[in-house]
């Protein structure tokens, strides 16, 4: 038996059901088990959206502090590294996650937090930061971020506020002189799949802030607040950031970002395969096996098994995928160039039964699958 085989593991979280590196713990332990000599590299993955972090780290490798969260009350976040590179999740600080349903008003919360947490990140001497903008409470085009950055921004009297969704009309004027001269000399790497642009119908406003508990009738007023920071921004930087296709996510987080330092909107999914250095694991593997909780239609369209197959395939590497259930025809999903799909509802007693024991079916999918690898490999 040849169980010498080169194998990369690399699942998206199984959604309120395992982890990223949990998945990969169990379906490593069911191959080694199998093959003890195969080479079994665990690559951990995420989309670029929320638990990008978990996904990347556990929780003991990260860096925890207080900040302000989306509604100006303190809030414990979370931040890591991969090398010399920051991975900053937006939703730690300013996720809607962090409000009770009665403290949903998109136009009242801040990403003051978010600022926060890059400050620190670069106090410490980061000069490269991930910032992932999915799961927010926020629609204040990052001027929280900014202020908290050193920005001050003033009203027609000159009185300085920190701008949220409802009062974004009110500004008059951004003084950039006071922002933390540090963040001049870094590169942000803004993570996000979503094409939304700032403004307009497909924009942060009248996509996204009645999901975060904005009213149908605020979303003109407010519209028009983003329109009118948008062309502060515009004048003050000379560069026109509301048409840039993702500039909308996070309740346009990234658009002071893109307006005034060095940043640039990249593919969540590629990014993250990009920082773990995941094509440098695929040399010389024999195959790649990923997965998540469902595989559908949508998983085709920059998500994570997507894009592992799309690097895959560059390499001329089979992957195999290992998720929680299949959402549409096999044949149809096997189109975006996965070898195989195995699921675990096919295994399982029921679907609850598939949540709660994840761990355990990876396990032995790996196992079977490992028995067959070596099969075919005598």
């Amino acid at each position: 038996m040849n169980n010498k085989m080169k194998l990369v593991i690399a699942p998206d979280s199984f959604k309120e059901s395992i982890s990223a590196y949990g998945a990969c713990e169990a379906i490593k332990r069911g191959i080694l088990e199998v093959m003890p000599a195969a080479n079994v590299i665990c690559k951990p993955i995420a989309d670029g959206g929320e638990g990008t972090l978990d996904a990347l780290m556990p929780s003991d490798q990260q860096i925890w502090l207080s900040v302000t969260g989306p509604s100006f009350k303190p809030v414990t976040a979370r931040y890591g590294n991969i090398g010399d590179i920051a991975i900053i999740e937006m939703a730690s600080a300013a996720g809607l996650m962090l409000v009770s349903e009665s403290e949903k008003k998109a136009g009242a919360a801040t990403t003051y937090g978010v600022g926060e947490i890059i400050r620190d990140a670069v106090s410490k001497g980061y000069k490269k930061i991930m910032l992932t903008v999915g799961g927010s409470a926020t629609n204040d085009g990052g001027c929280g971020m900014l202020a908290a950055l050193g920005a001050r921004f003033t009203d027609v009297n000159g009185k300085e506020f920190i701008p949220t969704g409802y009062t974004l009309n009110n500004i008059s004027a951004i003084d950039l002189s006071g922002v933390f001269k540090e963040i001049l000399d870094c590169e942000f790497i803004i993570a996000t799949d979503v094409k939304n642009p700032l403004l307009g119908n497909s924009g942060a406003t009248y996509v996204y802030a009645t999901q975060k508990g904005a009213q149908a009738e605020e979303l003109p007023k407010m519209e028009a607040g983003m329109k009118h920071y948008a062309e502060l921004l515009k004048s003050l930087s000379g560069r026109d950031v509301a048409e840039i296709n993702g500039c909308g996510a996070g309740g346009g987080l990234s658009a002071p970002l893109l307006a005034f330092f060095n940043a640039r909107i990249q593919s969540g999914i590629d990014t993250v395969l990009d920082i773990t250095d995941f094509d440098s694991a695929l040399l010389g593997a024999d195959a790649v096996i990923t997965g998540e909780g469902k595989i559908d239609s949508q998983s085709l369209y920059g998500k994570a098994i997507s894009g592992v197959a799309k690097r895959a395939n560059a390499a001329k590497t089979p992957v195999y995928c290992f998720v929680g259930c299949i959402g549409d025809d096999p044949n149809k999903l096997k189109a975006m160039g996965i070898a195989d799909i195995f699921d675990i509802l096919s295994l399982a007693d029921s679907s609850d039964d598939a949540m709660k024991n994840a761990d355990k079916y990876l396990y032995s999918m790996a196992r079977t699958f490992a028995l067959n690898a070596s099969k075919n490999k005598e």
